[in-house]
């Protein structure tokens, strides 16, 4: 494996970098605090190539390779303060664009992916329900067949873009099976009749990114809206969540190397008795700790996204990457607010937003215990 950037890669990181600082940061603090949604944010990001970076160019996408997808992603982590934007993005190409691109039929992906590509339409994804968090095959929405279509009942809950979205990719089971048997993938658009969308829920993070529960009450889903055959939603959602445990941790490799160059900076700076309190053993080690927990954490990310590069499976790669990345992240983040002691508890110096940011990445595209017993599964125990 060859561990080095080509330049057109160290270039691609480059321009996120340059791109994010200059049109994503403004007024962060306060859309933070409102927990507002950056439709400019999202429309900047759309011209820039992000949403449609790994789609083919034929649908309006830059189809660029997965490694090169890294590199944007963790230089638009570098330069942006707006985690919860990137985690709506994230979601809308892992876990939108993903079962289509990979599961869809032409007819599907010549209809969506063009405008989730450009970013006039916002993907989001469904599965999660109030009674099926970590066990997620234990879904209750039914969907049932009714002529020409089928219809759906039920409710999922953490929807990530669900106020903002257009499109949502919709995990159901049909017929009396249980586990992972009989579950569908559907297709289903805002504005489908007895489709409804909850009240913005509050987070104690990523509160710039949207959620919402959704409900189904005897919804009318064509079939032609069935994404793959009845039966493998299963595996076209255990596919993108492979996809969405690399690449959805990419851009925090990114904001764990701006806090580290953020503290190193201070530590330099910042005395106490005519001395830098980097030159104190206890800060020098915790500043140390970050850079090994961050290369740590990009090496498992680059051989799980490698191996996407080279059409491998990764899935003990992906869960230990995002394993790895996710603890390291937080943790880079309460060391970053303990260096800088008082000034770091404080909202204007932004560090206790990426801490709250960060702990929601522990939790999303499945914890950091359901990625050990995925490990520990694939390690034969």
């Amino acid at each position: 494996m060859d561990f080095s950037w080509s330049t057109e890669q160290q270039e691609l990181k480059k321009a996120a970098i340059k791109f994010a600082r200059g049109e994503l940061n403004d007024g962060i603090i306060e859309r933070d605090k409102k927990g507002e949604f950056s439709y400019q944010g999202w429309k900047a990001c759309a011209d820039f190539g992000l949403q449609g970076a790994l789609m083919p160019k034929k649908y309006g996408g830059m189809e660029l390779s997965p490694l090169d997808v890294v590199a944007i992603l963790e230089g638009i982590g570098y330069g942006c303060r707006d985690n919860g934007l990137i985690f709506s993005i994230n979601a809308h190409m892992w876990a939108g664009e993903i079962p289509l691109l990979r599961y869809g039929s032409d007819e599907q992906k010549e209809t969506y992916l063009p405008d989730l590509c450009s970013g006039k339409h916002i993907g989001a994804n469904a599965m999660t329900e109030p009674d099926s968090g970590s066990d997620v095959y234990a879904l209750k929405t039914r969907a049932r067949e009714e002529n020409d279509y089928y219809i759906l009942d039920g409710s999922k809950t953490f929807v990530t873009n669900a106020p903002v979205a257009d499109v949502f990719i919709v995990y159901a089971r049909v017929g009396n099976s249980r586990g992972f048997t009989g579950i569908c993938c559907f297709l289903v658009e805002k504005d489908r009749e007895n489709f409804s969308i909850g009240k913005p829920l509050e987070k104690m993070g990523l509160k710039t990114s949207p959620m919402a529960e959704i409900a189904f009450d005897h919804c009318k889903i064509p079939k032609k809206n069935l994404i793959g055959k009845a039966g493998s939603g299963w595996l076209i959602f255990a596919d993108s969540m492979e996809w969405e445990r690399i690449f959805i941790l990419a851009s925090c490799i990114g904001s764990m190397e701006h806090l580290q160059e953020t503290c190193l900076k201070y530590v330099r700076e910042r005395k106490i008795a005519n001395k830098p309190i980097g030159k104190h053993q206890a800060v020098a080690n915790k500043v140390i700790d970050m850079k090994l927990r961050l290369e740590t954490s990009r090496m498992l990310l680059y051989k799980a996204a490698w191996l996407k590069n080279n059409n491998k499976s990764a899935l003990m790669e992906s869960a230990m990457s995002k394993c790895q990345v996710s603890e390291s992240y937080v943790q880079n983040c309460r060391d970053a607010v303990q260096i800088f002691g008082g000034y770091g508890y404080m909202v204007e110096y932004e560090l206790e937003r990426e801490l709250r940011d960060a702990i929601a990445s522990t939790l999303y595209s499945g914890t950091t215990e359901v990625q050990k017993n995925i490990i520990a599964g694939l390690s034969g125990l």
